[in-house]
């Protein structure tokens, strides 16, 4: 069993390009299963929304590929997305 501030602890990394995406900020359960549905990636600092608000990535159950003792390997591709967007 894990805890949630065990998750929270964690390096969330992107295996499609390496990125460290953040740290989990909070989970979405479904209240009907009781399952975990995502995970919500606090905002890195660097990409600030309107209003100065740090933007969230919020990535699903099935794309998260390992848990591991320090990191979490997830599989997302929106991030690169907003990057080439910006430039």
């Amino acid at each position: 069993m894990v805890k949630i501030s065990e998750f929270q602890i964690k390096d969330v990394v992107n295996v499609s390009d390496g990125r460290r995406l953040g740290n989990i900020g909070d989970i979405e359960i479904n209240l009907t299963t009781g399952r975990i549905e995502a995970v919500v990636i606090s905002g890195s600092g660097r990409m600030l929304g309107i209003f100065g608000k740090e933007e969230e990535i919020v990535i699903s159950w099935k794309n998260i590929i390992k848990i591991g003792q320090d990191v979490i390997l997830v599989r997302y591709k929106g991030f690169e997305e907003k990057l080439s967007d910006e430039g």
